[in-house]
């Protein structure tokens, strides 16, 4: 359950964060009735992401062959959106700005939908991101904890958007992605291994012997090596994070150049 709130919790963030975001943006300029249709957006967003995340883990579940799929594209689109909030982390509010002006030119309902089909669009992207991760793990766990996992990353999302809203200079979000980078990462390795697992269960491997693969890789998708990566997937980001933390001390310590 620990990896869904986790997923849930990144992407919950950078999705909510650009609503909140915007709905500022719409404030500031004079455009407040606007915020309405960011929310009616970002729910319709939430419902089909939810909605995707269903069907595509009863479609995993189908065979290794599709669950071997399913981990593998979850893993190209762990890798995507990380190197993605990497390079445009710094760019964020630019770029809503940019896309708000475009929506907020029309006048009347026209605006309101356009605003409607911003937060749609750029909520779901993080959406069909989430739904694809999290229903790849469908597998080696309850339905019931990943949704349990799913409510509560998003649900402390919510609350860190609300805090960087009210009081964004006390909330370190550069440090907060640069950490989830690292999870995503290993979290990515992981799922190539499952994939490997499955497409081994199905005979799908070329050039090598399926049976010798499936038995090697055994381990690490349920066996005592996964569990071990699961738990470096909380103890290699908490170490970086204090290292970096310690870097951070001892670089406000230096003394400055006269």
């Amino acid at each position: 359950m620990f990896q869904t709130v986790l997923i849930t919790f990144r992407e919950g963030l950078e999705s909510l964060l650009i609503i909140a975001i915007a709905a500022m943006l719409l404030r500031r300029t004079g455009r407040a009735e606007l915020v309405a249709a960011l929310r009616v957006g970002t729910g319709a967003a939430l419902a089909l992401s939810v909605l995707l995340g269903v069907i595509l883990a009863q479609v995993g579940a189908l065979s290794p062959a599709l669950e071997g799929g399913m981990a593998l594209v979850a893993a190209v689109t762990v890798m995507a959106c990380t190197l993605h909030m990497m390079r445009m982390g710094k760019q964020m509010k630019g770029e809503i700005d940019l896309q708000l002006q475009v929506a907020t030119r029309h006048e009347g309902r026209r605006a309101w939908w356009a605003v409607a089909v911003f937060a749609l669009f750029m909520v779901g992207r993080e959406g069909i991101e989430t739904a694809t991760i999290v229903a790849s793990l469908a597998k080696n766990a309850e339905m019931r904890g990943l949704a349990v996992g799913g409510v509560l990353g998003f649900a402390l999302a919510g609350a860190v958007a609300y805090a960087w809203l009210k009081q964004g200079h006390r909330v370190n979000l550069s440090r907060f992605f640069q950490v989830t980078a690292v999870f995503m990462v290993l979290f990515a390795f992981q799922l190539v291994l499952l994939a490997v697992h499955e497409f081994s269960e199905a005979a799908l491997l070329p050039f090598v012997n399926n049976e010798a693969w499936h038995d090697a890789t055994e381990p690490f998708a349920s066996g005592w090596i996964g569990q071990v990566m699961s738990m470096g997937l909380v103890v290699v980001p908490v170490l970086w994070l204090l290292g970096a933390r310690l870097i951070d001390a001892s670089r406000q310590q230096q003394p400055k150049p006269v």
